[in-house]
């Protein structure tokens, strides 16, 4: 029997189409169930607050629970590395972190390589820390404080998180760039941290704004500089650091990975409804309030980002000999 030409075209076309199918349906119908949303810190810190509202976002716009589940251990090692070996299907997300950049250097003997084994998403948010110090101290600038460091070497010390968190590279990159000796010491989170700089005990830190921009408008705390190359929304009248240090630029961004090979369709929709999240107010006054700034990019300028961070801490993890903790 001979196929009319209209038809036998048809068929041909629709032949042709069905490889293509099962990709497009698997786009279409994701998410179908709940997606787990991992955290490598403890509930109720800057990275579990800035995740948490994008979750509710996504779950709205996407029909099924964005479930934040908090996996701490190892400066967010633990929850990486779950991540990594979790199905490639869009149900097991990452809220990716500066961390993660810091650690690949930090860690000799990872079992995992976060660029190969981590596909970048969307970006959300890039934050700064802030110089503060106790008001005690004689310092009210930068200058001021890099004369009496250099004046007391090894005296002046400066707080953080732990070894190898943020704020303890960025205080290992200013002390390389302005010249100076200053004692590190190193608590079990920001939280403590802060806590001995009120008390005195220590003079200084290179904080998150969540945990010092109360502290710096209530007179108890003094800041000095933030430490992005633009001044912050949240403390507007604070100079950058690069002021004084030409060059000098550090933040700490946060984002959301998927494990290697997760379908192209399924990052590209997420990037989609994560960066209309980005431009909506409710979202963007939130990371406000938390003294970030959103950061829209595309899953390629993401993972752009994420190798620049990488190189540029491997150098101070290695001059600074910064070990973990």
């Amino acid at each position: 029997m001979k196929i009319p030409r209209r038809q036998f075209l048809h068929l041909a076309a629709s032949a042709a189409a069905l490889p293509f199918a099962p990709r497009l349906a698997k786009a279409q119908v994701y998410p179908s169930r709940p997606v787990r949303l991992v955290v490598g810190f403890p509930p109720g810190g800057p990275t579990d607050t800035a995740a948490r509202p994008m979750a509710q976002w996504l779950s709205e716009r996407l029909g099924q629970q964005f479930v934040v589940e908090n996996r701490p251990g190892a400066g967010s090692n633990i929850g990486t590395e779950a991540v990594v070996r979790a199905a490639p299907d869009g149900y097991t997300l990452l809220l990716a972190y500066s961390s993660n950049a810091i650690n690949a250097t930090l860690y000799d003997n990872l079992n995992f390589n976060f660029i190969r084994d981590i596909a970048p998403v969307a970006s959300m948010s890039r934050e700064t820390t802030v110089m503060v110090v106790n008001p005690s101290f004689p310092a009210k600038t930068v200058p001021e404080f890099v004369a009496f460091a250099k004046a007391n070497p090894g005296k002046v010390s400066f707080a953080s998180g732990g070894h190898g968190t943020p704020p303890h590279v960025v205080g290992e990159l200013f002390k390389m760039m302005a010249g100076v000796n200053l004692l590190h010491v190193p608590y079990r989170g920001g939280a403590p941290a802060v806590t001995d700089l009120l008390g005195g005990q220590v003079q200084a830190m290179f904080a998150s704004p969540s945990i010092s921009l109360e502290h710096v408008r209530a007179g108890k705390l003094r800041a000095l500089a933030v430490t992005t190359a633009t001044r912050s929304q949240a403390l507007p009248d604070v100079p950058t650091v690069s002021d004084f240090l030409p060059g000098f630029e550090a933040s700490v961004w946060l984002g959301i990975g998927a494990p290697r090979n997760t379908p192209a369709e399924i990052i590209d929709k997420l990037n989609k409804e994560i960066n209309a999240g980005l431009a909506d107010p409710t979202i963007r006054a939130r990371f406000a309030d938390l003294g970030s700034t959103v950061l829209a990019r595309s899953p390629g300028d993401f993972g752009k980002l994420i190798a620049e961070e990488t190189e540029k801490w491997a150098k101070v993890i290695r001059a600074a000999n910064i070990k973990a903790g």
